[in-house]
């Protein structure tokens, strides 16, 4: 049991749990983004984090419309996972030279916290439809697609572009 968490006993309760993570997660990619925006040079990737972020706050929002619908306080528990995919983000941008090796390694570490959302969304949506609330699970759908949906653009501007020119 976490520090500041009650214990998991039951599928709900790891539902609660779960949604305090990704909104902790969230929370955290708001504040990371903006400097990921900063350091691209790229154009159409600059375009995508600015697209992400504004994205990104809406889910937010969602998380806290899921959480109301459940009947619990909105609140964020700490997750190691998206703070060490951060934080090896920071590194790596940090250690980094050129522009273009600037743009694959932030483009690739924004694909890891995509990729980290999507399984986090899909298990949460699956659990949802366990628990009887397709209501939050249908809300939970519309973050799961845009989420992918970011996925896929990261992956065409590394493919058309970004990837190329970072040889």
């Amino acid at each position: 049991m976490g520090l500041l968490s009650k214990p998991i006993k039951t599928l709900d309760d790891l539902f609660v749990h779960t949604l305090q993570d990704i909104y902790y997660a969230e929370q955290q990619i708001t504040k990371a983004l903006p400097k990921m925006i900063e350091k691209a040079s790229d154009p159409q990737l600059k375009q995508g984090f600015q697209t992400h972020l504004t994205e990104t706050k809406n889910q937010v929002k969602r998380l806290e419309q899921v959480f109301q619908m459940h009947g619990v306080e909105a609140k964020a528990v700490k997750c190691p996972a998206i703070d060490g995919i951060i934080e090896e983000a920071n590194e790596i941008l940090a250690d980094a030279k050129d522009p273009e090796v600037i743009d694959a390694a932030a483009l690739a570490s924004a694909q890891a916290v995509e990729h980290y959302e999507i399984t986090r969304y899909g298990t949460l949506i699956a659990w949802a439809r366990q628990l009887g609330r397709s209501d939050c699970a249908s809300v939970l759908e519309q973050t799961l697609e845009e989420e992918k949906a970011t996925d896929r653009k990261l992956t065409e501007i590394a493919e058309s572009r970004v990837n190329r020119v970072a040889v």
